[in-house]
């Protein structure tokens, strides 16, 4: 294994400095100075809390590829933030948000389907050498692994690659492509989020359902809201990590006894460990959205797992390297076309629908990023929204391995 050169190896020390960075940012958002009051109206303060990290990622600063942090965040801290984000969940309330939702998130789908063959074959008239290759070099199986994960996930990326068997160079590559690429688009989203009321307001968009379910949260959390003590506190640890622990456990019982009993089960990703944790830890949170353990929103819950969102952001923007785009500048080039066209189809059938922007980024990111940013993005709407992400990202996986196939087929087809 290759050792990192980075300034930074040790990980507690990165997770200081990710600390540090968080608090720089949320201090000066919410700073009376002029000058940050103008600079958080363009700039919203989620994205820096991904930027920044990304930044000295990509300056040798810190070494996302060799840090364990995300494995952490999206292993530990992510199924507890999806439990206390659901916790005061009405979900007839989001199944009352419609079917513009759905709608939107199987157009991404489609546009990850239709844009990998269209970008290869109109960047390939250009660089067909960079583009062609033979046998297990042949850019278009390592671009079917972009697909499953645009898709999917993880588990469908690693599906697409057995299938069709890109060779270990053309598969690093398409890695890097992948989380720069899909790093990007996140970036856009969130920007998205942060002027949601804007955008919504210029396409006519009717938000009566999100605000209904928003204005509820809201309602609960000014009516029954009081100073948390620690013994509030330590039952909000103990029911998110409590219900986190019994959602790892279950699903290292269940994926495996799957993997044996029933391998065909793979293409729905019912294989997959991390598909079922994040399945089971949404799950319970419903359930206990309608128990007494409601009340722990009362005292915070939502905000602890917001806390855990915002790690989860910085060590997801650890991830990209901004500089990475000088290696692979055609292969890049392709990436941002696939994207491009996955975007424009959104946006189109949004403008169309006249759907609010959430359903447009939540749909996107479901696809995009799956269940580790789907929630991120909704969250960055609103707390209460993040289950919204949480259910599409769930489906994503079920899709990813027929749309990847299905796209992959279709790339070999056009090849240069």
């Amino acid at each position: 294994m290759q050792t990192s050169t980075a300034l930074i190896t040790n990980d507690a020390v990165v997770l200081g400095l990710l600390a540090l960075i968080l608090g720089f940012v949320f201090h000066t958002s919410h700073s009376a100075s002029p000058f940050w009051q103008k600079f958080y109206r363009y700039v919203p303060s989620v994205l820096l809390c991904y930027f920044i990290p990304s930044l000295f990622n990509s300056f040798g600063i810190i070494d996302g590829e060799h840090s364990q942090l995300y494995q952490m965040a999206s292993r530990y801290l992510l199924p507890v933030c999806l439990v206390l984000l659901t916790l005061s969940v009405d979900f007839r309330a989001i199944l009352g948000l419609g079917p513009k939702a759905l709608i939107l998130f199987l157009t991404g789908t489609v546009g990850v389907v239709m844009g990998g063959p269209i970008a290869l074959a109109s960047v390939g008239h250009f660089f067909p050498e960079q583009l062609g290759g033979e046998g297990a070099d042949a850019a278009w199986r390592g671009m079917s692994t972009i697909a499953g994960s645009w898709i999917g996930g993880s588990a469908n990326q690693a599906a697409m690659k057995e299938v069709f068997q890109p060779s270990g160079e053309i598969f690093s590559v398409m890695i890097t492509v992948d989380v720069l690429v899909a790093n990007i688009w996140t970036a856009v989203l969130l920007w998205m989020a942060a002027n949601a009321a804007r955008i919504d307001q210029a396409n006519g968009a009717d938000t009566r359902a999100l605000e209904h379910l928003k204005g509820k949260i809201e309602k609960y959390q000014a009516e029954n809201s009081r100073n948390p003590s620690t013994n509030d506190l330590m039952m909000i640890i103990a029911v998110g990590f409590g219900v986190a622990g019994l959602s790892h456990w279950l699903a290292n019982i269940i994926a495996p006894w799957i993997e044996q009993h029933a391998p065909e089960l793979a293409m729905y990703s019912l294989t997959s460990t991390f598909f079922w944790i994040v399945v089971l830890a949404t799950t319970f949170g419903l359930l206990l959205s309608g128990t007494k353990m409601r009340h722990l929103e009362a005292t915070g819950a939502s905000k602890v797992g917001s806390v855990m969102v915002y790690i989860l952001v910085a060590t997801i923007g650890m991830h990209m390297d901004v500089t990475a785009i000088v290696d692979y500048p055609v292969m890049f080039l392709v990436g941002l076309v696939w994207i491009s066209i996955h975007a424009l189809l959104l946006l189109g059938m949004m403008k169309l629908l006249k759907a609010p922007v959430f359903y447009m980024a939540v749909g996107s990111q479901a696809n995009i990023g799956g269940a580790a940013s789907a929630p991120v993005v909704a969250a960055a709407f609103h707390p209460a929204l993040a289950p919204v992400g949480v259910l599409l990202a769930v489906l994503g996986y079920a899709l990813g391995t027929y749309g990847g196939y299905l796209s992959a087929l279709m790339m070999q087809a056009v090849a240069p």
